[in-house]
């Protein structure tokens, strides 16, 4: 894993961490690099809080921007008191060795129903041929 980047936003500190998955990446004949990332929610606020939904905007070096959203992350909408941070680990393919991800999450106040959105950095995937 790389040096974690980090970003806050609400008073919820997103850190992610990436790895590229050689051993479930191919050239041929279907090109596919895979990566894995690692989110480590932090809620600094003074809310309780609780993941409702993603969104990721994923984009390749060639093959342009997919878009993907839904409910909670990994299968799961955690819920965050003050102080506490939830971590999980997913992976995403790419067509090409090199690509980006950004995005945000939308989270629940559980006092009063409303809504903030929690931005996550955009951080780069480099498979092993980008490397210097």
């Amino acid at each position: 894993m790389n040096t974690p980047l980090a970003a806050t936003t609400n008073g919820v500190t997103i850190e992610v961490d990436t790895q590229y998955e050689a051993r479930f990446s191919h050239r041929m004949p279907d090109p596919k690099w895979v990566f894995s990332y690692r989110i480590k929610i932090m809620n600094n606020s003074p809310h309780t809080l609780q993941l409702i939904r993603r969104y990721w905007e994923i984009t390749d070096s060639v093959y342009g921007r997919e878009i993907v959203m839904g409910e909670g992350v990994v299968g799961q909408q955690p819920i965050l008191e003050p102080g506490q941070s939830h971590t999980y680990t997913s992976a995403c393919h790419l067509n090409t060795p090199f690509g980006r991800m950004r995005g945000y999450y939308e989270m629940e106040k559980t006092r009063n129903g409303s809504f903030i959105k929690v931005e996550i950095p955009e951080f780069t995937l480099e498979g092993p041929s980008m490397l210097n």
